[in-house]
């Protein structure tokens, strides 16, 4: 059985947190945990908030042993850019370039770990 979570429009580029998922990707969840707790940066600090979600919802489920999930997929996705009020920064040749504000979608999927 699979359990999901997910922060859609996080206000940090996709570039900036998809290392920080690529490190947790087949782990179990204690350890994936530990790793999110000693990488220092802000996309690990959110996709640590979405995986205690997904532990969270698994944690209903009372058939399941929460210390026997594998994080099965750490997806982070490219999400809208934030226009709200377009701000600029100068340009080369006196041009004007606008400042962009990116966003991502960021998605976990946790699953029991087979017996083998």
């Amino acid at each position: 059985m699979d359990f999901r979570a997910s922060h859609r429009y996080a206000h940090i580029s996709a570039k900036k947190a998809r290392p920080a998922a690529d490190l947790i990707r087949g782990l179990d969840v204690n350890r994936a945990l530990d790793v999110l707790a000693v990488t220092q940066t802000r996309g690990a600090a959110l996709i640590g908030k979405v995986l205690r979600s997904a532990v969270a919802n698994a944690g209903q489920n009372e058939a399941v042993d929460v210390n026997s999930l594998i994080v099965r997929d750490a997806r982070v996705d490219e999400g809208p850019l934030i226009h709200g009020r377009i701000r600029y920064r100068p340009g080369s040749m006196g041009r004007s370039n606008p400042i962009r504000r990116r966003t991502s979608h960021i998605k976990i999927v946790l699953s029991e770990r087979e017996a083998s």
